[in-house]
């Protein structure tokens, strides 16, 4: 039998992997060229056995790590003991989670719907939010960035993610993002939710300015709209914080949360204040809270805690912009930072940019046409930063 599987092992070594999902998945992702195969912390490897600095964790989602041990050992416990529970019944790992989770978050928010990612959990809000307003209309940003689903969809800016997918759910305005007389133009009597990201990741690292969210929350109490942040990639430690809204002294009427709340593991939540109340039977999910995905939930947030991974991130995301200050940079207009989730804008386009540095076994992302966007694991090494910074130096003069 071992010999057997190994045999099994050395047949997939000789595969084509690229090929195979050229050959079987439809081609909605841009892809570079390289097949990873295995992470460790803040390091990632291609089929090749070379090694990369992972600058991007997933789009924020590795934020204890890749492979992090906690979360591998609790994952593997919880698979080999119930690995779904239909949300009929309670589950002893649900419950753990779900006490685990309030512990750290905003004492106003008091119950969660349990979602697979971000979009699940956007789509849960504007639901809740029409449910509990009896209103229809929402407030979304531009350039901001909720999800792919046709509500989260319909509250994203983006014209190439709209356009051929119109006519999306209607009620949807945007207005200028840290503008709040533009948004004070097109609230009215009918207006159920104002969905805003704290910081916009995929629209650059934009950052918002806290009077604006301050005068945000002060309409939303007055008109009896719901407030409904995102923080799907600023969330658990990302900003310095554990919840980037702790920087703004303001309290949210939902929450989104997804991307690193389980070490990895597909898991999102909604966060919900003792306004929202959803009658049973109105909305669900098959997956959603599932005992392995709450297992590494509880793994995560307890890594997060004992390591206190929202001072390194602060500390570590103060001293890359410092580091990287003090080369003249060229091709750079500006170096948006707040802990480890950075943005710099170039007078250029990002993507040569992107790919210069996987030359240089670096991977980064895009955030809109000319911004360079790095979140590194929150765990990553000192060393590691310096070599990015230096690689960063050679790309950008």
């Amino acid at each position: 039998m071992e010999k057997v599987q190994q045999s099994h092992k050395d047949d997939d070594k000789m595969k084509d992997y690229k090929a195979l999902v050229q050959q079987y998945e439809i081609g909605v992702y841009p892809m570079r060229d390289l097949v990873l195969v295995k992470g460790k912390g803040a390091h990632v490897w291609d089929d090749q056995g070379n090694e990369y600095i992972d600058m991007a964790s997933g789009i924020s989602v590795a934020n204890v790590g890749h492979a992090n041990d906690k979360v591998v050992d609790a994952i593997s416990k919880q698979a080999a003991t119930l690995i779904t529970c239909a949300n009929t019944f309670y589950n002893d790992t649900k419950a753990l989670f779900l006490e685990k989770l309030f512990s750290i978050t905003p004492g106003n928010l008091k119950k969660a719907f349990l979602t697979n990612s971000g979009t699940e959990a956007v789509e849960a809000a504007f639901k809740f939010a029409r449910a509990v307003t009896k209103k229809t209309k929402f407030v979304a940003a531009m350039k901001g960035f909720h999800g792919r689903t046709y509500g989260a969809l319909s509250a994203t800016f983006k014209k190439e993610y709209r356009d051929i997918f119109e006519p999306l759910v209607p009620g949807f305005s945007f207005v200028p993002f840290n503008n709040f007389e533009k948004l004070v133009e097109v609230v009215d009597d009918n207006t159920a939710g104002i969905i805003l990201e704290l910081i916009q990741g995929e629209g650059g690292i934009n950052i918002g300015q806290k009077e604006y969210f301050q005068k945000v929350r002060e309409l939303c109490t007055e008109k009896n709209i719901l407030l409904i942040i995102d923080e799907i990639q600023t969330g658990f430690c990302r900003t310095g914080k554990m919840f980037t809204i702790e920087h703004y002294g303001i309290e949210a009427d939902m929450i989104t949360l997804a991307k690193s709340i389980a070490g990895g593991f597909p898991m999102g939540a909604l966060l919900c204040s003792e306004k929202i109340q959803i009658e049973k039977s109105r909305h669900g999910s098959t997956f959603g809270g599932n005992p392995l995905a709450c297992a590494a939930g509880i793994a995560s947030i307890n890594f997060m805690l004992e390591n206190k991974l929202w001072e390194q991130a602060e500390a570590k995301g103060n001293y890359f912009r410092e580091q990287l200050s003090k080369y003249t940079l060229s091709k750079v207009r500006e170096i948006r930072q707040i802990g480890l989730m950075i943005g710099i804008e170039l007078k250029e386009k990002s993507q040569p940019i992107i790919l210069e540095l996987l030359k240089h076994k670096i991977l980064s992302l895009p955030a809109g046409t000319t911004v360079l966007r790095l979140l590194p694991p929150l765990v990553i090494s000192y060393e590691d930063l310096d070599i990015t910074v230096n690689k960063l130096a050679e790309v950008l003069v």
